[in-house]
């Protein structure tokens, strides 16, 4: 384990307690809500692109565990001036990654939930999937 693990911890904790870009934006391109049953987390992603497809704001609200509002808090910052096409190219270990702690497999669904309904939320903008609201089930 080491200092490492627990830096991240402390990491995952500050995001939870201080949320960056928490709220919702004015007038997003696109916004999407989805919920990981099992674990009772509900996020909201507003999501605000450039002409070009750049993302130029991000914002969440919702609530949830810990591990699911720190994720989408960091992935609030994130995605910042990166272009729509890298969202969606996004998995599971980039997550995984951005969080820097083990998961167990039981709250990898907590730790995607925002990626999942950030990209969702591109894919009905772009008119590739028609979904009212995601679930990780």
């Amino acid at each position: 384990m080491g200092m490492g693990s627990d830096m991240y911890r402390q990491q995952i904790l500050d995001h939870y307690k201080n949320p960056r870009n928490y709220g919702e934006l004015e007038d997003p391109t696109f916004s999407h809500v989805g919920e990981n049953p099992m674990c009772g987390d509900e996020i909201r992603m507003d999501v605000e692109l450039d002409e070009e497809g750049v993302i130029e704001r991000v914002a969440f609200s919702g609530d949830g565990c810990a591990i699911s509002q720190a994720s989408a808090s960091m992935l609030s910052t994130e995605l910042r001036d990166r272009h729509v096409e890298e969202l969606l190219e996004m998995d599971r270990d980039d997550v995984l990654e951005m969080l820097g702690v083990d998961i167990s497999p039981m709250r990898i669904k907590c730790a995607v939930l925002a990626e999942k309904v950030a990209q969702d939320g591109a894919k009905i903008y772009r008119g590739e999937l028609d979904v009212d609201r995601t679930t990780t089930e």
